[in-house]
């Protein structure tokens, strides 16, 4: 029986020699990847309060969004600067491969709601990181942090916890 791991393939030098890119989208691809997937993501938060699902760009957009209709909850994107209409607040972040910005509308979340925060990939947990105090200067309360893969040698794991939150993830690759 396949796991979610299965479907991901590795795309090697992408985008820089020496990378091992985990792609996602043949997870995505697959109905039965992405279904299982979207429900073993699901599944740890069972009867817990969510208001509102939180997706970092991009692809924990398709995940957010799947996850946040299965769970009857609003959806809010977390977008690099510049992408989203109307008064935001940012956040700068340190990335893998330099630094970014990360915007979020300054409306979308009310103080008290429960947020959870997806995306697909976990490795220095820089994005994941912006993401969450960007949420927590709104008021917003983030339950929890769901990953398809973590990358483990770089860290981000651990920065996340030592921030107090929780981390879920479906898969982890060793070699990075």
């Amino acid at each position: 029986m396949k796991t979610v791991k299965d479907y991901i393939r590795t795309i090697v030098d992408f985008p820089h020699e020496g990378i091992l890119f985990r792609d996602v989208t043949t997870l995505f691809s697959d109905p039965r990847g992405f279904r299982m997937a979207v429900d073993q993501m699901l599944h740890p938060y069972a009867g817990k309060r969510i208001d509102k699902v939180v997706g970092l760009e991009a692809r924990g957009f398709i995940l957010g969004g799947a996850i946040a209709h299965q769970l009857g909850t609003g959806f809010v994107p977390i977008r690099k600067k510049g992408k989203l209409p109307g008064s935001t607040i940012s956040q700068q972040y340190t990335l893998e491969y330099g630094e970014a910005i990360m915007e979020l509308h300054d409306d979308v979340i009310e103080a008290g709601e429960m947020i959870l925060l997806v995306d697909d990939l976990l490795a220095t947990g820089g994005t994941a990181e912006a993401g969450i105090l960007l949420v927590e200067r709104l008021g917003g309360q983030i339950i929890s942090c769901n990953f398809i893969i973590d990358l483990p040698e770089l860290g981000g794991r651990k920065k996340l916890e030592n921030m107090g939150m929780d981390v879920h993830v479906l898969c982890q690759f060793n070699d990075v």
